[in-house]
């Protein structure tokens, strides 16, 4: 037995390539009379340096296989030859004949070979390229169908996990393109609103440019929609309509960037809004509240409720009641008011539905007064079901 596993490249074991060197040490037996003179440790040393020999002669043979040689057939053994099998063969393209041998020889001619293994590789690289950008183009691209109500419903956790489709609103299948529900008091329950767009109010790239909306990239995930929200509705006479929210999922946290890197947080909500006008146009005034809430700390440790008043001792002069010092050490965790305005597009009297469109302005985050908030436009598509 040899005193040392052999160690074999996935190559060798692959394709049964093994250069001359390595194979004649391969098949080199050990003479157990030998222990007997200098012993067992004496001789295990100087089969190691025999297996470091026969390694750096492979490694050797190894590198003059990049090297220009070719595949030849020759009916006797002029040179080092190894047989080729079929997966050889098939690996490099070569259509096996009778008799014909892989030669490790460098006198051969492998530049061909190489050539096909070259390509092929750059074949395989652009299939897996291609692959690639067919599957980031198909999640790009990747929107899911709109489903309605009913076909929500029936679908499983698992069938919903992973596609979007839970941060979508539901869309009606048939119905009239306007309001179609008669005058009277109703409860509109299962109340959601989807953002498509969410754009803020700053400076222009260019200098002196006016504040404009610009578009923005959205850093969060696919949590901002705003769900289940319910209350009452009224239909007058007249024609007008007026909702008062009261419950729901009616707040989510989204962080946006702009084109020039700042990211903008806000709190996506609705809440206590009071909406009233035409079912073409009506709308109203609702609560912000603070997106960070008095029990937070800064890293500082100073919070509206909690936490130090200031971060150091008070400097000399009275410096800590000035403005800038008074903003990061007061938190402010006061609320705002933002606007929407709602449309209806279409309805389902037989099944109470009803679905639009929506445009919603509020602030932005003031990290507890110490900033200015930004200017908000949130524009998307709304679903709702109607009870009398």
């Amino acid at each position: 037995k040899r005193p040392y596993p052999i160690p074999l490249s996935y190559s060798h074991l692959n394709h049964q390539i093994i250069c001359p060197p390595y194979l004649e040490y391969l098949h080199k037996p050990i003479s157990y009379h030998s222990f007997e003179g200098g012993g067992l440790e004496t001789t295990l040393r100087v089969r190691e340096r025999e297996r470091e020999r026969a390694m750096a002669a492979s490694l050797q043979a190894a590198a003059t296989l990049m090297q220009p040689s070719k595949v030849s057939s020759v009916p006797g053994r002029s040179g080092l030859q190894l047989r080729s099998s079929q997966s050889v063969c098939k690996a490099f393209g070569v259509e096996p004949a009778g008799g014909a041998r892989l030669t490790c020889s460098l006198q051969a001619d492998f530049k061909d070979l190489a050539h096909k293994c070259a390509d092929a590789a750059k074949l395989a690289g652009f299939a897996l390229a291609t692959s690639a950008l067919v599957v980031a183009g198909a999640s790009a691209e990747g929107v899911p169908k709109r489903l309605t109500y009913d076909e929500i419903q029936s679908k499983t956790y698992l069938e919903v996990k992973g596609t979007g489709t839970a941060n979508q609103c539901p869309s009606i299948d048939g119905g009239v393109d306007k309001f179609a529900f008669k005058p009277g008091k109703y409860n509109l329950k299962k109340l959601c609103l989807e953002p498509t767009s969410f754009t803020v109010k700053s400076e222009g790239v260019s200098k002196n440019a006016p504040p404009e909306f610009q578009k923005t990239k959205l850093m969060t995930r696919l949590t901002y929609t705003l769900d289940e929200i319910e209350g009452p509705f009224e239909v007058s006479p007249d024609g007008t309509v007026k909702f008062e929210e009261k419950d729901g999922i009616d707040y989510a946290a989204v962080t946006v960037q702009l084109p020039g890197g700042e990211r903008v947080p806000f709190l996506f909500t609705i809440k206590q809004l009071v909406a009233s006008g035409k079912p073409d146009n009506f709308g109203g005034q609702f609560l912000v509240p603070s997106y960070r809430g008095s029990s937070f700390l800064d890293p500082k440790g100073r919070g509206g409720s909690t936490g130090y008043d200031n971060a150091v001792a008070l400097p000399a002069g009275g410096r800590g009641d000035e403005e800038e010092l008074v903003k990061e050490n007061i938190k402010n965790v006061a609320s705002s008011t933002g606007k929407i305005t709602l449309s209806v597009t279409d309805s389902k009297p037989e099944t109470g539905e009803v679905i639009g469109v929506f445009e919603s302005i509020q602030p932005s985050d003031t990290d507890l007064g110490a900033k200015t908030p930004k200017e908000v436009k949130i524009q998307g598509i709304w679903y709702a079901q109607l009870e009398s």
